[in-house]
């Protein structure tokens, strides 16, 4: 056991330690999270996308909401191309996949419905993926070959 004998040594560590419990507690379990927001163009329709690019961020991705407005989604943002899966545990709404080369072109789409186990993939190594509300995509007439802007994209 250490002794410390100095209070600005023991002020300093008691600090450290509320600000790794307040860190801790910064994402409670079964909370929705919010990241920092860009935003991405489809065409004319813009995207207001939450930006997940750390592992943490990612594997949370948009787990535990109840709604989102219809031209938001999550821009999952990995650090090499590679095939990307996805799958919902924990996620109570139905969303569609586009997985993104790193030109903004769409590789490919999936349907992901909620709460469910399977594993969607993209079709070829990518960096990039939008999740959006189930048929956002389709809606909008977007689909393989299709182009995004902002963000990352040139």
């Amino acid at each position: 056991m250490i002794h410390i004998k100095t209070q600005p040594i023991r002020l300093a560590l008691l600090a450290f330690v509320l600000l790794m419990l307040g860190a801790a507690q910064a994402q409670p379990a079964g909370e929705p999270q919010r990241l920092p927001v860009t935003q991405l163009r489809a065409g004319m329709h813009l995207i207001q996308a939450e930006v997940a690019q750390n592992d943490q961020q990612r594997a949370i991705g948009l787990m535990h909401r109840r709604s989102m407005p219809v031209n938001n989604g999550m821009l999952f943002i990995f650090e090499a191309p590679s095939q990307q899966c996805f799958w919902m545990r924990n996620t109570l709404l139905p969303l569609s996949i586009a997985f993104i080369s790193d030109d903004g072109s769409i590789v490919n789409i999936a349907e992901m419905q909620p709460m469910s186990d399977a594993s969607h993939c993209s079709a070829k190594p990518v960096r990039y993926a939008l999740e959006m509300n189930q048929g956002w995509f389709a809606k909008r007439g977007l689909k393989a070959g299709s182009k995004l802007s902002g963000g990352p994209w040139p």
